[in-house]
């Protein structure tokens, strides 16, 4: 089982150098942020989903709870 160089560096075995550290972090940053970009859409959608339903719940409970401690007020003429 063969393992694959990391770097250019180590595939000569020289010794590894500040660019060789940068240019793999650029490297690796780059995907990272593809990923993060690509899933953004699919955070904010299930943001706004949560959210609603927390407000629709906080209002339907708010509602049930007025009902219950409403005072009903009869007027009669004498």
């Amino acid at each position: 089982m063969a393992v694959a160089p990391l770097t250019e560096a180590t595939e000569r075995k020289d010794k590894i150098t500040r660019d060789d550290i940068e240019s793999k972090l650029r490297e690796l940053r780059g995907e990272v942020n593809d990923v993060g970009n690509a899933s953004k859409g699919y955070v904010v959608a299930a943001g706004v989903v949560v959210l609603s339903v927390i407000v629709g719940g906080a209002y339907l409970l708010g509602r049930r709870k007025g009902r219950k401690r409403a005072t009903v007020v009869e007027i009669r003429r004498v």
